[in-house]
This record gives C-alpha cells, sequence and structure tokens, in this order.
C-alpha cells in the first residue's frame, strides 16, 4: 500500500482532455503504456546517449538508458512506498524530447533556434505528449494525467523561467511550476543521474576511454572497483573475460551504493518533514529525494572526471563536432527551403511564418534517430545520393 504521502488515485487531478480510465489499470500504468507505444518513445533505440549509434552495438542508447533508469527508479519508489506506475511513467518518457547525437545535436538545435523560441529537450519532451504525437482521434499528443505533466515539466525543480512552450501550455493545463514536484517525479530525476554515471563509466571503459587506473582513486569508484577486484577467484578465464567480469561487478557496486543511500537519506528527510500528503512533498522548501551530504560530494566527483576523462574526450570530441554541423546544415537546408521537406510537413511550412517554419524544420530533426538524420544530411548536400 502506498504511502500517505505518495501520489494517490483518490485526489489525482485527472487529464487536459477528460477520459474514462480503465477498470483494470491505474491512470499511471496507463500513462506508462501510452509512452510505451509512442513513436517518440521507439525512436530512443537509435539516438546517442554517448557513443553515436553506428560506433557499437553494446554501447547505451537512449532508449537503453531510459530503462536502466526506469528499472531504479521503480527500485526505490517501491522501497519508500511510493505509486510505482507513476514513477516508471516517469523515468520512461523523461528523454523523448532527446535530438540525435545526443547533446551534441541539442546544442546544435538550441544554437539555431536561439532567436525562434529556443530549444532544449526537457520541453520538447514535453512538446511530444502534449502535441506532436498523433494516434488518437480525440487529441493531439498522449493526453497524459497532469502528474505525469507536472513531473516531467519539473525534472530539474521548480521553474522560475520557463521557455514559451511550457508557458503558453501551463496557462491551459496549470502545472504549479513554482513548488517542486512530487516525489515520485524526484526519484525518477535522480534515478536519472544514477543510472548515466554507472553506464557511462562502464561504457567508458568498454570503450578504451577510460582505464581502471583512471578510476583507482575516484571516490566511490574506486571503493568499488577495489571490492570488484577481491570478489575475484582462482580461474583460468582469460585476461579479458577477467576484466570484464571486473567492470560489471564495479558498476553494478556503484549504481547499488548511490541507490541505497538515496533511499536511507530520502526516508531520513521524510520522517523530517513528516508529510501528510504528496502535495506536502510538492511545498517543502528542499527537494525531499536526495543524496547524503557525504554521497552527493562523491556524485558531484563522479560527475566532474566524466566531464573531464570522458565526454570532453578527443575521439567524443571529434564526433560531437560532426553531429552538430550535420544538424546545423540541415536545419539551414530545410529552413531555407521548405520545398524540399517531405509531405505532408512542405505544404505546412510553405504556409507557415518565419517562427512557424522554424519549429517545423527542428521538430522534425529532434524526431530523428542518429542514423535518420546522417541519411538525411547525405540525401540533401550529396549528389550521388538519391533524394
Amino acid at each position: 500500500m502506498a504511502a500517505i504521502y505518495a501520489v494517490q488515485e483518490k485526489g489525482a487531478r485527472g487529464r487536459l482532455y477528460p477520459e474514462v480510465e480503465s477498470p483494470v489499470r491505474s491512470p499511471w500504468q496507463r500513462d506508462r503504456d501510452r509512452v510505451l507505444h509512442s513513436a517518440g518513445f521507439r525512436t530512443l533505440q537509435y539516438k546517442t546517449q554517448v557513443f553515436i549509434n553506428h560506433e557499437g552495438d553494446f554501447f547505451r542508447t537512449r532508449l537503453t538508458h531510459s530503462l536502466e533508469v526506469a528499472q531504479i527508479a521503480r527500485s526505490i519508489a517501491r522501497s519508500l512506498d511510493l505509486n510505482e506506475d507513476l514513477t516508471e511513467a516517469l523515468a520512461l518518457a523523461h528523454d523523448m524530447g532527446h535530438t540525435p547525437f545526443g547533446h551534441a545535436g541539442e546544442d546544435a538545435l538550441a544554437l539555431a533556434m536561439q532567436d525562434w523560441g529556443g530549444f532544449d529537450h526537457n520541453t520538447q519532451s514535453l512538446r511530444l505528449v502534449t502535441s506532436l504525437e498523433t494516434r488518437y482521434h480525440a487529441f493531439d499528443g498522449l493526453n497524459l494525467t497532469w502528474e505525469t505533466l507536472e513531473g516531467l515539466a519539473k525534472h530539474n525543480g521548480p521553474v522560475k523561467r520557463p521557455t514559451p512552450y511550457l508557458a503558453e501550455y501551463d496557462a491551459k493545463h496549470h502545472l504549479d511550476l513554482s513548488s517542486y514536484a512530487s516525489a515520485e517525479a524526484q526519484v525518477a530525476a535522480m534515478s536519472d543521474d544514477i543510472a548515466y554515471h554507472g553506464h557511462d563509466l562502464d561504457d567508458g571503459l568498454r570503450a578504451g576511454l577510460l582505464t581502471f587506473e583512471d578510476i583507482e582513486d575516484l571516490p566511490l569508484v574506486g571503493d568499488a572497483l577495489r571490492a570488484s577486484r577481491e570478489m575475484e577467484r582462482p580461474t583460468n578465464r582469460e585476461a579479458a573475460d577477467q576484466a570484464q567480469r571486473v567492470r560489471h561487478e564495479t558498476i553494478r557496486v556503484v549504481i547499488n551504493a548511490l541507490a541505497t543511500d538515496l533511499t536511507e537519506q530520502t526516508r531520513r528527510n521524510l520522517e523530517a518533514l513528516n508529510p501528510q500528503s504528496a502535495d506536502d512533498i510538492r511545498h517543502a522548501d528542499h527537494a525531499v529525494v536526495a543524496f547524503s551530504p557525504e554521497m552527493r560530494e562523491k556524485n558531484k566527483a563522479i560527475r566532474k572526471f566524466l566531464y573531464a576523462r570522458m565526454y570532453r574526450h578527443w575521439r567524443v570530441n571529434r564526433m560531437a563536432r560532426k553531429a552538430k554541423i550535420a544538424l546545423a546544415e540541415i536545419f539551414t537546408i530545410l529552413s531555407e527551403e521548405p520545398g524540399l521537406l517531405p509531405d505532408p510537413l512542405k505544404d505546412r511550412a510553405k504556409a507557415a511564418d518565419d517562427m512557424e517554419r522554424r519549429r517545423l524544420v527542428v521538430n522534425y530533426i529532434a524526431g530523428m534517430t542518429d542514423r535518420f538524420a546522417m541519411e538525411e544530411h547525405r540525401r540533401l548536400t550529396d549528389l550521388s545520393v538519391l533524394g
């Protein structure tokens, strides 16, 4: 049974377009299922996490990242007696607005749209589920519950300066942007950090961008590596096989330590706050779901290390630069010559004003996979490729 401070079906704020709810699924199970069946979610399988899709079949993509976030988030939510279905729906949906080529793609589109309403992946996730998905006769978007939309809008906490689209949507479906989101949304957001710190270390080691020696002195991670090596047993296995097992055990210990600390510190925070409803958590003066002070510092150290040694590695930088150039060129070509867009976007873009045309183009690009974006760039720039 969910705790008193969890989001409850009784008191839920419904959907923008009223619907009869299912007799066999909670509203948030339906939200989760709508996300899973959406086109935006499926495209995540070919969207970059750190490594562009064709660089290797075993590196994480946005889809596998989202699945790992959901697994961690649901485990934490269950331990804290929260609404697991809402937590899972948020974890699965949180990255739907990501562009091809990861943050490099987002940076390219943000630069292209800086004078035209801007671009960021969090707002694009909200735009997808409230407008761009076209699956239902009665409405555009997925018509998710208020609680799910609130969690997406406030993924990083209270919103002081909403983007134009978020402000526009909030005007018709008020999301209480000045407060914190539910505990479920906070768990999903923190699980995002746990997942990508764990799997980015794993992928960095697998790719050879990082070595075991690089992480030996890294807080938490170095201890996990030593614990993993202590688990080794005398064996006839090849060295590469042993190294793979050490890597996996290290990442497992890191993720478990982060998730356990988050759960225990959050439980202490809940005891101190003594919330009597989900709204008590929303209106607290701080995030309730949090690491302990000691683990927060270790987590910061991991993030700083990954930025310096992995996300800015010369190999990653080269691919990021090529990705930015490709998306910038696609955007410029299609914005200046909307007749090159596929049907039916072509006719809509020709009839649109400058702002709307650029938004149509950026929505088109943001929905591409890595593979499709590379092919589209060739179709638009390479004479040897048929249009």
